[in-house]
């Protein structure tokens, strides 16, 4: 893997998270993070230039923390940070490769999702995020703080920026523009107008479930945000039944539909509902109370890498919709994570039950973890793999 990110006068090393990635070919960077940096750098020495005070500096989307640390490494003042992810994994990425190129933490004001963006941020470093609607929610949220003075910094692979994305900006910022195609990426100019119309977001939105009297909350970044994704909905078909008293993680819970059909089976077990997303944790939490508001205080909704924060032997059964890609790569070693804190944190006799496409060489890594899978069932797409921790 190539972790030597050289930018002007910065050599830093920048490493992917998890650090266990195998994929060798991917890196902590893209094209379109160097195309802001060659366009922020500039701005922030001439605003520099013109105040003593620290430069406000807005990142959005940074995955992996490289925006954060070339800023860093590359201004000689003090600037004050304020970095947005909605993604634990990021938060973790960003604050390892600080450490590690031994860049200060107190200029680093950490938000989630979920935040409130800080008021009129001087320049705003804006990294697409590939969903559209979570990019329609950013930008409802920065029109709120933006000024006429801020700068906004925007670039995306040039495969992202298509009429819907620039309609967005349009709609939600000013005018629009996007430049022509630099290393594959684009840049997007946009003009801040303070009277536009907005349009009005309503965010979590609500939908109901198929087949049953439930109503799932979905927050902006959370997959299949509009209804139940064909995995989910296979999953849901072959839950397990539970004994009383028995805990359960969720593993990469999403809007929390698998707990939700659990606890209603099984009302007497304890839910451990875990996802490295802010967002789907905070949807998850809100289907439950919505829904099942007595068996709230059985359930605790935790934002994690896979399961760091759970202790050895301490659950019954892990239930995992593990994904095959993290940001735009494909790559089956989340899964292979999530397969491995699971073994971990299963008693003797816990079970690992899992939905799977078949195509996906799940099922082997299972039995050389495990000693042994099962397949329960099978779809023209999916499987439904099982494995027990045995002493």
């Amino acid at each position: 893997m190539n972790t030597q990110f050289t930018f002007g006068a910065a050599e830093l090393r920048l490493h992917r998270w998890p650090l266990t990635q195998p994929n060798h070919s991917l890196q902590a960077w893209d094209a379109a993070d160097e195309l802001i940096l060659e366009q922020a750098l500039p701005s922030i020495t001439a605003l520099q230039a013109m105040q003593q005070t620290p430069v406000r500096l807005l990142i959005l989307n940074d995955a992996f923390g490289a925006l954060s640390c070339a800023i860093s490494a590359g201004v000689q003042q003090v600037m004050q940070q304020y970095l947005v992810q909605d993604s634990v994994l990021s938060q973790l990425a960003c604050r390892y490769n600080r450490t590690q190129n031994n860049l200060p933490d107190s200029e680093i004001v950490e938000l989630t999702s979920l935040d409130a963006l800080p008021q009129a941020p001087q320049l705003v470093l804006f990294k697409l995020p590939a969903n559209h609607s979570y990019l329609a929610f950013q930008l409802a949220a920065l029109s709120k703080v933006l000024t006429a003075d801020t700068q906004l910094v925007i670039a995306a692979k040039a495969k992202d920026i298509n009429r819907n994305v620039l309609a967005l900006f349009e709609q939600f910022i000013g005018p629009t523009q996007a430049s022509l195609t630099i290393k594959k990426c684009r840049y997007i100019t946009v003009s801040y107008q303070a009277d536009l119309a907005r349009p009005q977001l309503t965010f979590p939105i609500r939908w109901p479930l198929d087949d049953t009297h439930f109503v799932m909350v979905n927050h902006a970044n959370v997959f299949a945000r509009e209804k139940l994704d064909i995995g989910a909905r296979f999953f849901l078909q072959h839950l397990p039944s539970v004994a009383a008293g028995s805990t359960v993680i969720d593993l990469g819970c999403g809007n929390g539909v698998l707990s939700l059909q659990l606890l209603q089976q099984q009302p007497d077990c304890h839910l451990v509902l875990c996802d490295e997303s802010y967002m789907a944790v905070a949807s998850a939490q809100a289907s439950i109370a919505e829904n099942l508001p007595l068996q709230l205080a059985q359930c605790q909704f935790v934002a994690d890498d896979c399961l760091t924060q759970q202790a050895n032997n301490s659950a019954d059964w892990v239930i995992c919709n593990p994904p095959f890609h993290q940001q735009a790569a494909v790559t089956t070693h989340i899964a292979t994570q999530m397969f491995k804190d699971a073994k971990r944190v299963l008693k003797t006799g816990g079970r690992l039950r899992i939905v799977a496409n078949r195509h996906l060489p799940y099922r082997l890594q299972l039995e050389k973890l495990f000693g042994h899978c099962q397949q329960l069932a099978a779809n023209p797409k999916f499987v439904i793999l099982e494995s027990i921790k045995r002493s």
